[in-house]
């Protein structure tokens, strides 16, 4: 059942990530925009003179969300290779094949979308993402049996 729920988890997150890319570019940038004042104004009452462009913190804020969602799809292909029986070594390399695959596969998709369109630097942030939680998920593998 772990492996079903897990490998259902993993695509319920590739369809999120599906679905935030089928947005033409102007919902898409209103939803990141919406983000962006939340964060600008959370900064603001702790540090209320800061000057921020709005813009600037836009296009962090939209870079970011690239490697955090791409960091989380990591930790869940990683997941559910495991608990296939993969062993750590082929499954970190697998999983990063898959999510490598699915970062390009994304771009092309936006090729189709209004106002959108394909970047080869949202690949490479859409990668580090990816190996950043494979990384993390081994790395607490690793820690959890040391521990336990």
């Amino acid at each position: 059942m772990n492996k079903f729920i897990s490998c259902t988890a993993v695509l319920l997150w590739m369809a999120l990530i599906f679905y935030f890319s089928h947005q033409p570019a102007n919902e898409s940038n209103e939803l990141s925009i919406g983000v962006t004042e939340v964060i600008v104004a959370a900064v603001e009452k702790v540090a209320p003179h800061s000057d921020f462009i709005v813009g600037n913190v836009n296009h962090f804020v939209r870079k970011n969300a690239h490697f955090f969602i791409f960091l989380v799809l990591g930790v869940l292909v990683m997941r559910s290779l495991r608990l296939s029986g993969i062993d750590r070594y082929k499954a970190g390399g697998l999983a990063l094949f898959i999510c490598i695959l699915y970062a390009i596969s994304d771009e092309l998709h936006q090729l189709f979308v209004s106002g959108r369109g394909a970047q080869v630097r949202d690949v490479l942030i859409d990668s580090e993402g990816a190996f950043v939680g494979i990384l993390v998920y081994v790395v607490v593998l690793f820690r959890n049996r040391v521990d336990g």
